[in-house]
């Protein structure tokens, strides 16, 4: 790999592979950034690990083109839990998106997905590399890397970016804190190659979580009253996770042949920032919860596809002032939400496994599958689960309503025919769309802006009453809407179009990549 000393310098250096660090790669090369990620594993994980993919991260695997690898090998479900003990459901399928369910799909084949893509685009990985330490300056950052035995290895980079989990040396190096609460109870979990599957109604009516996943693997969930505060550091074993299942539902569930059984805690925290300097932080490096509601992968999914773009568009030189600490001001809000949001989810489970609140907590439940009956109670939280709703704040505050907010999917006809919006962003540019029916490039002399945005000309199909009156719609390379506006008048609609795309998409200072 590329050191001090040795040639050109990286000007990113991603550390761990895991799904964000992976996501990122691919977003930073598609970019044409020089990028390389390192890893201290050997191998790349065989177990499940994470499950499922939400409406929001197959919508960016849409904009990149590659929603199909993904639904090829995974499985399609409705909805998903919002907390044990709940006998409704979080109903995708009522969401605003041609992707209206929850994707079962192991982390490892997740993982192997984007692997390939990032070998596809020219990233370059390291595996059995483990980041040591690190410091910075005005220019850069240097990574100190072990390689085993020996002196580590100095990286010279741009930019670095903890993609290294909870317990990433990056942000540690870095000097961010990461303040929260400490664990207060576990669960575990395990995937099976045997289980009697007639058996899985009576787990799921008590609180047992079971899912059927690819290769004939089912995977148990368990909560056990008995076992709630065993340190998840503990070790799992198959004859504890049989009395768990019996104590808790009654039954064994015929489980055996564990391919993977582990230990999990509440413990939660969030990154005080996500960027200090030329070193940033996404995924469970930035944030830690219990995974109720399937969240963490999907929240970090979603904070290399913020990144990606503007600390490509930093590196390459066109970012506009202040763009890369955006990148935090948007993110650590969502941070926030989910941490929080999932400390009140996990109440719900905990408190009916407790005796002294377990009678209130039972009326609470009841209470919440109420509510959840009602469809617009479904939809909110679903919508807010799946990071449907993340919309970000606008840059000023005359602003058309839709700035900030996620781009539906509409269905377009461009010259070249039928698309979607999301099939116009394969290339990760802005897209700049003229729903007047006039005009089919940029403005005469601005052939250079046309590698960071294209601009197509179409008529929308899809009714979308938030959009009537809409001219015309600049779209960030995440799916976020930049600009958008209704003015009518010919001279104001030029003027309002040359300031958003200056503002977004400004002339190159230098060119780094």
């Amino acid at each position: 790999m590329t050191s001090r000393g040795e040639g050109v310098d990286t000007k990113v250096l991603v550390v761990g592979a895991g799904p964000t660090g992976l996501l990122l790669a691919c977003e930073l090369a598609l970019a044409g950034v020089r990028t390389q990620v390192i890893d201290k594993r050997e191998d790349p994980h065989r177990e499940s690990r994470a499950l499922n993919l939400h409406p929001r991260s197959m919508e960016l695997m849409d904009m990149r083109g590659l929603a199909g690898r993904f639904l090829a090998v995974g499985r399609t479900v409705p909805g998903w839990q919002f907390a044990a003990g709940l006998r409704r459901r979080l109903d995708f399928t009522a969401l605003d998106t041609r992707h209206s369910y929850a994707l079962l799909l192991a982390q490892s084949r997740t993982e192997e997905l984007l692997s390939e893509r990032a070998r596809e685009l020219g990233v370059e990985f390291h595996r059995g590399r483990e980041a040591v330490g690190l410091r910075q300056d005005a220019t850069g950052v240097d990574v100190e890397v072990s390689e085993g035995e020996g002196r580590p290895l100095t990286v010279r980079c741009a930019y670095a970016v903890g993609c290294d989990g909870g317990r990433s040396i990056v942000r540690q190096a870095g000097g961010i804190g990461f303040p929260g609460t400490d664990e207060s109870m576990t669960a575990v979990v395990g995937d099976f190659a045997k289980a009697d599957h007639s058996c899985n109604e009576q787990a799921r009516r008590h609180g047992v979580l079971v899912a059927r996943l690819e290769a004939g693997l089912t995977r148990f969930v368990v909560m056990d009253p008995q076992r709630l505060r065993v340190p998840s550091t503990e070790p799992v074993t198959v004859e504890e996770f049989r009395s768990s299942l019996i104590r808790v539902c009654g039954t064994d569930c015929g489980i055996g042949e564990p391919r993977w059984l582990s230990r999990f805690g509440n413990t939660t925290r969030l990154a005080e920032t996500y960027r200090r300097g030329r070193v940033l932080l996404a995924g469970d490096a930035a944030h830690i919860h219990f995974p109720v509601g399937a969240q963490g992968l999907n929240t970090g999914l979603q904070d290399a596809m913020n990144l990606g773009w503007k600390l490509a568009a930093t590196v390459r030189g066109w970012a506009p002032p202040g763009l890369l600490d955006t990148y935090h001001a948007e993110r650590h809000p969502v941070g926030h939400a989910v941490t929080s949001g999932t400390r009140a989810q996990a109440l719900l489970v905990e408190l009916p496994l407790t005796e002294q609140y377990r009678y209130p907590a039972t009326l609470l439940c009841t209470l919440l599958d109420d509510l959840l009956a009602m469809k617009d109670v479904n939809r909110y939280l679903a919508a807010r689960i799946s990071a449907l709703d993340t919309a970000y704040p606008a840059t000023s505050p005359d602003a058309d309503p839709l700035v900030g907010r996620r781009m539906p999917d509409l269905g377009l006809t461009i010259p070249t025919g039928w698309a979607h919006v999301y099939g116009l962003l394969h290339d990760g540019r802005f897209l700049l769309l003229r729903l007047n029916g006039q005009g089919s490039a940029l403005d005469p002399g601005d052939t250079d802006r046309a590698h960071r945005a294209r601009t197509v000309t179409a008529v929308r199909h899809d009714e979308h009453p938030d959009l009537d009156g809409v001219r015309e719609i600049l779209v960030r390379p995440d799916g976020h809407i930049a600009w958008a506006t209704r003015t009518t008048e010919p001279r104001a609609l030029h003027a309002e179009r040359a300031e958003a795309l200056d503002a977004w998409t400004r002339t190159p200072s230098l060119d780094n990549g």
